[in-house]
């Protein structure tokens, strides 16, 4: 079998020149940074909510990403395919196509928010413009029959349990059985008491086709703002409350203690959306994507080719995002 990494971090595979390849990693993709270009390959896993499992689901999911962020920002550029001939393994190659890659515009890491965040060089201003520009992206959007059954707490629940099972086996290594027994018991408590919010929020409209992952490693502030990796790989956990979307960038901020951040924000989209009833939802909301954070991270640590640095720096963002998402559950 072809070791795709192997392959893709030498400069001669690229169909431009190339001197130098920096490889980043997610638990579902690897990410070639060329100095001009990103080329993004998705890991060949099933975790059930994403399937990656096949060359023909690889590839239909490459092009569904490329078309859903063109939404969102202009560095999407193309899919292109890698192809082998004998032992050459080249993209847009000769011989047959044993991968597909997402191409992107390649945009100064240090210019990620996560980043800026971190040096507290992240503005009021680009805020608000934040701010301004997810509320416009979710006015424009309309609720359909596709996407408002994912406004149901049997949906949402589906959604924690998946989170939960997946995380069992962390249980001891990233989180300790009594936090994962009162998050779980808080969510289902809350779920069962608000069943008229939920039915409201699908009756006024609120359950759309969201980013569903918007958070500061996951936009770039450059020249502009650009925000990128909406989830193209399950509709359900790209579908729902606009609620959600919000509460992904509030925890994300909260995590890494921007608070007066997250007034602003809240403060500029709500003067936009006039949708104060999000409120209410919030806190399960943030408390679901610090569990995110937490499973994804969980399971980060566990592939096998995660360097040893990098497996212990993932179980301790594990332990920070369950913690975050246990203080979440106590306002439930």
């Amino acid at each position: 079998m072809v070791d795709i990494v192997t392959a893709l971090m030498n400069p001669k595979s690229y169909d431009e020149p190339t001197k130098k390849i920096r490889l980043m990693q997610t638990h579902i993709s690897w990410i070639f940074l060329t100095g001009r270009y990103a080329y993004k390959v998705k890991k060949p896993v099933n975790f059930g909510f994403c399937n990656f499992s096949t060359l023909a689901k690889r590839k239909f999911f490459c092009y569904k990403e490329l078309k859903i962020n063109r939404q969102f920002s202009d560095m999407y550029l193309e899919v292109v395919p890698i192809n082998q001939f004998n032992n050459d393994i080249k993209i847009k190659g000769k011989g047959k196509t044993i991968e597909y890659a997402v191409k992107m515009r390649e945009l100064p890491q240090e210019r990620m928010m996560c980043k800026l965040l971190e040096k507290n060089r992240v503005r009021k201003q680009t805020i608000e413009e934040i701010a301004k520009i997810v509320s416009e992206f979710h006015l424009k959007l309309k609720q359909n029959r596709r996407t408002k059954k994912y406004g149901s707490p049997r949906i949402i629940r589906y959604n924690f349990d998946e989170n939960f099972n997946l995380v069992k086996k962390f249980i001891g290594i990233t989180i300790d059985r009594k936090k994962f027994d009162f998050i779980k018991g808080k969510v289902y408590d809350f779920l069962e008491h608000n069943k008229k919010l939920f039915k409201e929020r699908i009756i006024d409209g609120k359950i759309k086709d969201c980013h569903g992952d918007l958070h500061s490693e996951n936009i770039f502030l450059s020249d502009k703002i650009y925000i990128f990796d909406a989830i193209e790989f399950n509709d359900r956990l790209k579908c729902g409350d606009v609620a959600k979307d919000v509460a992904f960038f509030l925890m994300d901020l909260d995590f890494h203690k921007k608070h007066g951040l997250v007034e602003i924000f809240l403060k500029k989209y709500l003067a936009h959306t006039k949708d104060k009833e999000m409120l209410r939802l919030l806190p399960l909301y943030k408390c679901y994507y610090a569990y995110v954070r937490g499973k994804i991270n969980s399971l980060k640590s566990a592939d096998e080719r995660v360097s040893v640095e990098e497996k212990q720096e993932s179980i301790k963002l594990a332990k920070k995002y369950f913690d975050l998402a246990f203080n979440y559950a106590k306002r439930l």
